[in-house]
């Protein structure tokens, strides 16, 4: 992969073909607010789901779980929060997701996770 960005846009495409296959349907993609961006928003049985995806091709930068920090984690409650507020949701069921993509240098996947409900104590997941 060339680029930080082609990575990333990749890596958001790849998690959205996984969350479709498993029944989600799409409803924003980079989703941008004065509190940050949130990469995918999908619907799940009623529920909204706000998706961070994470990329990484080897392992230079530690793992795409590691570049979820503490502040991340709040940050993402603070976008997906203004996004109910935005489009009137407040009353909602909503959660957060993260979906950790490891590609080899070619591009192909190595390893997908998905974490449901990453704000909620997700012990796969060490807030740093």
């Amino acid at each position: 992969m060339s680029t930080r960005m082609q990575t990333g846009a990749w890596g958001e495409s790849i998690a959205l073909h996984h969350l479709e296959a498993q029944g989600m349907h799409l409803r924003r993609r980079n989703w941008r607010s004065a509190e940050g961006e949130i990469d995918l928003i999908l619907e799940e049985e009623g529920c909204l789901v706000f998706v961070e995806v994470k990329t990484r091709v080897g392992h230079a930068f530690g793992s795409p779980e590691e570049a979820i920090t503490s502040s991340k984690k709040d940050r993402l409650e603070r976008v997906a929060l203004a996004y109910l507020q935005a489009e009137a949701l407040e009353d909602s069921d909503w959660r957060v997701d993260v979906v950790a993509v490891e590609l080899t240098a070619s591009g192909r996947i190595r390893r997908l996770d998905h974490y449901r409900d990453a704000l909620d104590g997700n012990p796969w997941l060490r807030w740093r």
